[in-house]
């Protein structure tokens, strides 16, 4: 423990272990850490669930980024009837790294030509955002198009 409290690597192993006994059923839930940035690995039943993680992790852990590589299972299915696939599993996209006051309004103006386009660039970034206002510099952010 350092003279203020948890590193950052022992808050992030407590998440992992606060989430991995929430029994979501995700297999083999781990995450690396390289400086603030987090990358979650394991196998998650359904996206439902690798969503509720990432979101989980988010809300226990103030990273510079976090990288959602968590898998589906095989055959998996949506945990519910609403559920769809993120359009960028559907559709081309390009990376972009957010930058020093970006918001993903001013992402769609850029990228689309109407900030009220600012939920495509969030639906396809739901693996690593869990709120269209909270996006942090250094983000790799998915831009359908």
């Amino acid at each position: 423990m350092g003279l203020l409290g948890k590193s950052f690597n022992e808050k992030v192993r407590e998440a992992i272990a606060q989430i991995d006994g929430m029994g979501l059923g995700v297999k083999g839930l781990a995450a690396s850490v390289s400086g603030k940035v987090v990358t979650l690995t394991g196998e998650a039943p359904d996206l439902g669930v690798k969503t509720r993680v990432i979101s989980e992790f988010n809300s226990r852990v103030d990273a510079d980024n976090v990288l959602n590589r968590i898998t589906i299972a095989a055959g998996a299915a949506p945990k519910d009837a609403a559920a769809k696939p993120t359009p960028a599993a559907a559709a081309e996209f390009e990376w972009y790294e957010v930058q020093k006051g970006d918001t993903l309004s001013a992402l769609a103006k850029r990228f689309y030509g109407k900030a009220s386009q600012y939920m495509k660039i969030f639906d396809a970034n739901k693996d690593v955002l869990t709120n269209p206002d909270l996006i942090k510099v250094g983000q790799k952010l998915r831009i359908p198009k």
